[in-house]
């Protein structure tokens, strides 16, 4: 059983993972549009890799008894700019996320709630290998510049990107 505040908190969360999907929809969409199917592609995997984490979550508070309370979900932006604005903004949303998991981690500590730390040393772990993704694609983008072959090079290689596996729910 997790405390109230607790319950809150993730359920706040939830709302924060649902606007990462939703964000990372938006962002692929306008990358079809501006006719780079490779960013469109990873962004759509993006999505449906955060859409795994809210249902993660869900099924923990569900699990420990608790409520889940659905909220309304921001809309996000139509308009993203550059590819490398693009991973730019990704970048500073994965690190939002990262600091909204920590102060999660935080709260978990303090209520020594050890089944919720080891519920989120998974979103931890997962935090840091989302930002070290993005950093792998910025580094390309700063070199190529306003280079397009270079840029339709990235693009190429941002197909090859799959679908997530399944996340095992949580008992």
């Amino acid at each position: 059983m997790i405390s109230e505040k607790m319950q809150e908190a993730l359920n706040e969360q939830v709302n924060k993972e649902f606007y990462s999907a939703y964000l990372y929809l938006a962002m692929s969409a306008y990358c079809s549009r501006i006719g780079l199917p490779g960013f469109s592609n990873w962004m759509r995997q993006q999505y449906e890799e955060e859409s795994l984490h809210v249902t993660r979550m869900y099924d923990y508070i569900l699990g420990q008894g608790s409520q889940v309370h659905l909220k309304k979900i921001i809309e996000p932006p139509k308009e993203y700019g550059t590819p490398l604005e693009i991973f730019e903004q990704t970048l500073e949303h994965e690190q939002f996320v990262t600091g909204c998991i920590n102060e999660l981690m935080g709260m978990a500590i303090k209520e020594q709630d050890y089944a919720t730390q080891t519920f989120l040393q998974w979103y931890v772990t997962e935090q840091v290998e989302e930002e070290s993704n993005v950093n792998d694609i910025l580094a390309p983008l700063r070199m190529v510049g306003d280079d397009k072959g270079g840029l339709m090079m990235i693009d190429q290689q941002l197909l090859q990107r799959v679908p997530p596996a399944p996340i095992q729910p949580v008992q």
